[in-house]
């Protein structure tokens, strides 16, 4: 086990700080999408794959069955039994791919947008104007700075 880190300078106590301002933030997170789990009667794999359509969607990229199974990190199986749970919910639908005839690509429904725009609307509405409080500068850094954390959260290997 790793003896705990004890800031020992002012450098430490500001990393020290930014840390635990990601980890506060990162709880919001958690109880922001618990309450989505339970307001939607979903578990943690369903949000997860829902969030990443959306985000697909937004960036105009189609996503086939095994893309959500690579960015979930689950099985062939699992995979099917959650396109099956949420289109059974009514969240999601399942199409031939535009260009390849042998694939299919999953949907959201109007109903999963809606759903998320009830959910996340006003809190991305009062996240968008604090970012605003930011200069294109600083937001750069807060960007490269949450980029590594996600890195640094990566299994080694």
């Amino acid at each position: 086990m790793a003896k705990p880190w004890i800031p020992s300078t002012e450098r430490d106590v500001v990393v020290m700080s930014a840390l635990e301002a990601v980890r506060a933030f990162s709880d919001s997170l958690d109880r922001m999408y618990a309450g989505m789990r339970g307001d939607m009667d979903m578990n943690t794999t369903d949000l997860g794959a829902l969030r990443m359509l959306i985000i697909r969607e937004q960036q105009g990229e189609v996503v086939k069955p095994h893309d959500l199974a690579t960015h979930l990190a689950i099985s062939t199986a699992s995979t099917t039994k959650l396109l099956d749970r949420l289109t059974v919910a009514g969240y999601l639908t399942r199409k031939p791919h535009p260009h390849d005839r042998r694939a299919r690509i999953v949907m959201l429904t109007e109903e999963a947008r809606s759903t998320f725009r009830r959910h996340f609307g006003e809190r991305l509405r009062r996240m968008r104007d604090a970012a605003a409080a930011y200069s294109d500068e600083e937001l750069r850094t807060i960007m490269r700075f949450l980029a590594d954390m996600e890195r640094a959260m990566l299994p080694e290997g």
